[in-house]
């Protein structure tokens, strides 16, 4: 279990980690106050960090059980929910009660930066409404179903020969390479050909799959910030993963640039050659 090998092997995490089940058995216990109604406590960050490998087993087995829980921190709680009304309250009812806050912010900006999944009230408004003009006009649907379509029977066909030759492969790594693909060629025009073995593609790929999981170990992993100052462990391997990605990131808006500013020469062109010929 690789994540609790590098945490148990820190020092302060092991230390740290009694101190905070004292904290937790001495809350658990405690009555609360003023008549105030908490939801169930489902589990603790440790039992999620013990889990790690089977995560979405655990957490399903925990929305089963519960549907709305509280998972208890060391400097706060947490509450997850599967119920549909819960749900519609934190999305829609009463959205700018529930926004992401610095919490989430400080977790995973140094993977996605100041998007749209890290920033609350005008910022995430304002990204909000480009995102909507642009993903929700006919020709980008239409294009989307295309190109969605056209990585499908790629991947089809891939599933096809290696059931031929009888070949073991990770339907997971393959689903993500199709996904990625597709993602990139509706949103950035870019043919990443992730299923086709492109070298330079397969490696943003990889690096972005292996920052996301990093970055989802933040939240289960105590000392993480002290890790980050010191550029060891998890968080070197993560600004390893980061730096690929953002190389290959302003690689590709470099690329949209050289076309966007071609296609503006090519209309200038064609407007002077109709100018000339009339």
């Amino acid at each position: 279990m690789a994540v609790s090998e590098d945490l148990l092997s820190n020092p302060v995490f092991v230390l740290g980690s009694f101190f905070v089940l004292i904290i937790f058995h001495n809350y658990l216990h405690k009555q609360p106050q003023h008549g105030k109604k908490y939801h169930p406590t489902g589990a603790s960050v440790f039992h999620l960090l013990t889990n790690y490998n089977k995560i979405h087993d655990y957490m399903t087995d925990l929305a089963i059980k519960y549907k709305t829980y509280r998972i208890l921190s060391p400097l706060h709680g947490i509450v997850y929910t599967t119920d549909p009304e819960n749900v519609e309250y934190i999305l829609k009812t009463n959205f700018k009660n529930y926004g992401k806050g610095n919490y989430i912010r400080d977790m995973t900006s140094d993977l996605l930066g100041d998007g749209i999944f890290t920033v609350d009230g005008d910022q995430w408004r304002e990204q909000r409404k480009v995102s909507s003009q642009e993903f929700s006009t006919k020709i980008l649907r239409d294009f989307s179903s295309i190109t969605f379509k056209n990585n499908t029977i790629k991947l089809g066909k891939i599933l096809s020969q290696a059931a031929d030759s009888n070949q073991i492969f990770d339907i997971n790594d393959l689903f993500m390479k199709a996904t990625m693909d597709s993602i990139f060629k509706v949103g950035f025009g870019i043919e990443l050909d992730n299923l086709g073995g492109n070298e330079e593609g397969v490696r943003f790929s990889r690096a972005f799959d292996v920052a996301n999981n990093l970055t989802y170990k933040r939240f289960v992993d105590v000392t993480w910030k002290i890790k980050k100052f010191f550029n060891i462990g998890l968080e070197a391997e993560l600004k390893k993963n980061i730096k690929i990605i953002d190389e290959f990131v302003y690689k590709v808006i470099q690329l949209k640039i050289e076309q966007m500013q071609m296609s503006k020469d090519e209309v200038l062109v064609s407007l002077y050659l109709i100018f000339v010929d009339t």
